[in-house]
This record gives structure tokens, C-alpha cells and sequence, in this order.
């Protein structure tokens, strides 16, 4: 009997990750226009500080939670433990964040930060403390309740962050805001999650064999955080706020990419537990490439468009002051086609937490020379570049560990992994598009610097090319025998009814057990 594709049950998650897509773009594009340049780079600083504390804070405890509920039905003690810890990282955060403070608004150059230290203390505590709430509900499959949160509380703060500044009130305000409705998130996240579980909440033996999982991808964590943000660290530090704010925007990565890539992954974390549990090893494979499969026919010309429409794209959503980030923008969107491979996804999934370590550690070793050289010699432009170079290196890594995880006999094997005709097609596709869209940009472009530089008004180009181009992908595919509804609608069908899209021979070593050990402390070494 077949089993249902497990990319069906992450339709919720797309589908509120959409919709909150759509309400959080509002967020940079109302602040950049309407705060000035200045402020809106110190606002960038302060959400710099917050991200950077609280995702080194949480050490890879609430993902835990992807591994342990799906294998075992006594939920509660794996949610109170994350719970009860994030709480107490939350307090720690709050404090660090406020310690120091000063020393980061001198570092930065920003008095204005400081101003904001209790604020941003208060949200960077609460959104440490309330980080299980979405990430329980999918673990236990409950993927519609997940959907609701997140779009729920996405949206309540895109209005926090946007109303006090329509308001006249200011930036404080704004942090303030978004502080309170963090506090409102911490006190449902833990009714939520202790009505939807039974049992005890702490387990002594549950909690080493938790931690004994949870540490060493948090370590990897503790190092990829400061790795992922270290160039904007340093941009800031050696330039003023306006310049900072330039580069941010530069540097912006688009919700589609975490719109799609965050839910298959967690979706697919649980499904390669499942199959694991049932001694289906081998159908991980066909589960993997089909995830590539389906997300290459979206980021591929994603990518291919945002690097040909950059400056239609950049001073669309941010305005003619930000126009300088163009050039930035293109080579940031270059990462886009990361997303493609959720390999971290599936290493998680199979127990192999010390490669994601290992790659973080040499991510970050490659980082600091990279950047502080990069930096010095090439300017904004060389941030990018070495951030860029560096995710490189980190997911080349990840993908040597894969032959390991899946048990796989040679590497020749990987190929099975691959959909290589569908990144084919999606690429032939999307490169025709861009070049009918230059010649397009070259025949109009007297039209378009003639108009205001209005939002309205500046609407015009991006939509003109944004259509444009996506007719063309698509004529482009469907030439090739390629349909995306017939794609959308794959989604829906068991998953062996997919694998007909591409199906190279595999060679999979015979799982020798339903479970895959609990890695130790140790492996990190």
C-alpha cells in the first residue's frame, strides 16, 4: 500500500508561509521609506544583536524535537525539556543583551542602539522562550495547527512592526511593540504545547539522550550563527548606519526561499524518521530527489530572475536611495540555489549531527579571514562574496556525509539522489527568460527612467518583467514537456506514483534496523 507524499502534508506549512510572506515584505519596504536611512540602518543593528543571541541561545534543543516525537509516543518530557530550557536561555539572553549593549552601540557607532537595549532585551528573551511553539505542533504531525501559528504570529508582528512607525511614534516604539507581543507568544507557547502532550515533563534518562543529540548540533549552530552574520558584523563596525543599511538591503535573502525550503525540510526530517522506524531505508532516496525535484523548478528561476532584475526589483520594494544595493543584490541572490538540496534536512534526520558540526566549524574557520580580507580589499561587495564562498564550502561538505547517511555503497549512487533532467529543464527555462528579458530592459529602457520615482509608479517595471519572465519559464517548460500544474498536482500523489519524473537505478546498502542511534557528545570531536 502506498504511502502519501510527504510533501503533501507540508502543504499548511507553504501555504501560511505564503500568506506571512506576503505580510512580513511589508515590514522593510514601509521602514525603509518611510524612517530615515540612518535609523532604518540602526533598526537593521538592533535585529542584528537580537538574531544573533537567539539562535546561538537555543543550542539545537527545540529541533530536537523533529528527531524524538515522531519515534516516540511519550511526547511530553522532550517538550518540557525544550520548554524549561528555553526559558532559562531566554532569561540569559535577556541579560547578555543588556550587558552588552554599550559595548555593541560603541563597536557599531550607534548611540541609538543603546537607547534600545531594554526592548530589545525583553524580545530577544521572550523570542528565545517561545521558540517551540511551531516547531512541537509539526513535530507531532499536527501541521494545520502549525500553518495557524505561523501566519497568526507572522502577521501580528509585521503589525507591530509597522504601526508605531505609520504612527509617528518612532523606532522605539516599534521595538517595544514587538517586545509585548513576544511576551504574549511565550505565555501561549507553553499552554499550547502542554495541552497537545501527555505525561511527565522532565525525564531524566529522556533528557541525556535528548541533550546527547541536541548538543552537538547546538554547537554547530553556535558556530554557523556567528559564521552566517559575521560579514554584516564587520560592514557594520566599519561603516556608518547609512552605508550599513545599503548593504542589508543588498544582503536580503527572499522569503520564497524560506517559504518552501524551511517546511519540505522539517516535512521531510519526520518522513525519513518514519520510513527509518519502518525499516524502509532505500525509499529515503526517491523521498529526497523528489523534494530537489519540486523545489528546483522554483528556485532556479528565482535565482536566474532576481540577478537579471535586480535594479527594477531593488528600488521597487525599497526606493531610489537604496538603489546602490543592485550590484550587492545580484551576487546575495546567487544563494538562492542553495535551497535546491536540504541536505542539512535529511543529515538530521538520519542521526548525523557531528558532519553538520564539522562543516560549520570549517564554514566559520574560512569566514573570518575571508571576510576581514574580502572586506578590506573589495568593500561591500567583498562581504557578500565571502559569505557566499563560505555556504559554498559548508554545503559541499554536508553532501560528502550523504552516501554515509543513507547507507548508500558507492558514490556513483549519488547520482540517484540528483534529478538532474529537471534541474536541466528548469535551468534552460529560466536562462531563456533572462535573455528575452535584456532585450526587453534594453527596447524600454528611455520609458522607464521617465517615470517618478514613486512606489506606485516604480511598481510598473518590476511587474512588467516579473510577467514577462515567468511567461516565458513557463512556455519554456512546457516545451519541454513540462507542466508545473502537473508538478503542483504530483504533490497530491503517493510517492511512488511521482518517482516516474526520474528514476536512476539505486544502490542502497539493506537498513540493519529500524532506529538509527542517538549520536553522543563525542561525535562532535
Amino acid at each position: 500500500m502506498s504511502s502519501p507524499s510527504f510533501l503533501r502534508r507540508a502543504g499548511p506549512l507553504v501555504v501560511a508561509r505564503f500568506a506571512s510572506a506576503v505580510l512580513t515584505t511589508v515590514v522593510p519596504l514601509v521602514l525603509a521609506r518611510a524612517m530615515p536611512i540612518e535609523d532604518y540602518g540602526t533598526y537593521k543593528q538592533l535585529f542584528l544583536v537580537a538574531v544573533t543571541f537567539s539562535t546561538i541561545l537555543p543550542f539545537g534543543v527545540p529541533q530536537s524535537l523533529y528527531y524524538f516525537l515522531p519515534r516516540d509516543p511519550r511526547g511530553r518530557p522532550y517538550v518540557g525539556h525544550a520548554l524549561i530550557y528555553l526559558l532559562g536561555a531566554g532569561l540569559l539572553g535577556l541579560v547578555l543583551v543588556w550587558a552588552f549593549s554599550p559595548f555593541i552601540s560603541e563597536l557599531f557607532s550607534a548611540p541609538g542602539l543603546y537607547a534600545h537595549r531594554i526592548p530589545l532585551a525583553v524580545y530577544t528573551g521572550a523570542f528565545v522562550a517561545s521558540m517551540p511553539l511551531e516547531l512541537g505542533l509539526t513535530s507531532q504531525g499536527r501541521t494545520d495547527l502549525s500553518a495557524l501559528s505561523y501566519l497568526g504570529w507572522d502577521s501580528a508582528r509585521a503589525a507591530a512592526m509597522t504601526i508605531p512607525i505609520l504612527l509617528g511614534w518612532g523606532l522605539h516604539w516599534t521595538v517595544w511593540a514587538v517586545a509585548l507581543l513576544m511576551l504574549v507568544r511565550l505565555v501561549m507557547t507553553w499552554v499550547v504545547l502542554l495541552r497537545t502532550t501527555r505525561g511527565p515533563l522532565w525525564n531524566g534518562k529522556l533528557l541525556r539522550t535528548q541533550l546527547a543529540y541536541a548538543l552537538p548540533f547546538g554547537a554547530a549552530l553556535a558556530m554557523s550563527v556567528p559564521q552566517h552574520s559575521f560579514h554584516q558584523w564587520v560592514v557594520s563596525a566599519r561603516f556608518d548606519p547609512a552605508v550599513f543599511a545599503i548593504y542589508v538591503v543588498g544582503c536580503l535573502q527572499l522569503p520564497i526561499v524560506d517559504l518552501l525550503y524551511t517546511p519540505t525540510s522539517e516535512v521531510l526530517m519526520v518522513h525519513i524518521g518514519e520510513l527509518d522506524r519502518k525499516g524502509r531505508l532505500p525509499e529515503c532516496v526517491g523521498a529526497f530527489r523528489e523534494a530537489v525535484s519540486r523545489l528546483a523548478y522554483v528556485f532556479i528561476p528565482t535565482c536566474v530572475f532576481l540577478v537579471t532584475a535586480a535594479p527594477e526589483f531593488i528600488e521597487a520594494v525599497f526606493g531610489h536611495r537604496f538603489a546602490a544595493a543592485a550590484p550587492l543584490f545580484r551576487v546575495s541572490s546567487l544563494a538562492v540555489l542553495f535551497g535546491c538540496f536540504p541536505l542539512d534536512g535529511l543529515l538530521r534526520a538520519r542521526g548525523e549531527i557531528s558532519i553538520i558540526f564539522h562543516s560549520y566549524l570549517w564554514k566559520l574557520v574560512l569566514t573570518v579571514p575571508l571576510v576581514l580580507g574580502m572586506v578590506q580589499w573589495f568593500g561591500l561587495i567583498g562581504g557578500v562574496l565571502s559569505w557566499l564562498l563560505a555556504e559554498a564550502v559548508g554545503k559541499t561538505l554536508l553532501a560528502w556525509r550523504v552516501p554515509r547517511a543513507l547507507q548508500l555503497r558507492s558514490w556513483k549512487a549519488m547520482e540517484a539522489l540528483v534529478p538532474w533532467r529537471s534541474m536541466a529543464k528548469a535551468s534552460i527555462a529560466a536562462l531563456g527568460g533572462a535573455g528575452v528579458l535584456l532585450v526587453w530592459k534594453r527596447l524600454v529602457s528611455m520609458i522607464w527612467e521617465q517615470i517618478p520615482h514613486s512606489f506606485l509608479w516604480r511598481l510598473l517595471p518590476i511587474a512588467a518583467v516579473s510577467v514577462l519572465f515567468g511567461v516565458v519559464y513557463l512556455i519554456g517548460l512546457q516545451l519541454m514537456g513540462v507542466s508545473m500544474l502537473r508538478v503542483v498536482r504530483s504533490l497530491r500523489r503517493p510517492v511512488e506514483k511521482v518517482e516516474h519524473l526520474e528514476r536512476p537505478p539505486l544502490d542502497v546498502a539493506p537498513t540493519p534496523g529500524s532506529g538509527v542511534p542517538v549520536p553522543s557528545a563525542a561525535d562532535a570531536s
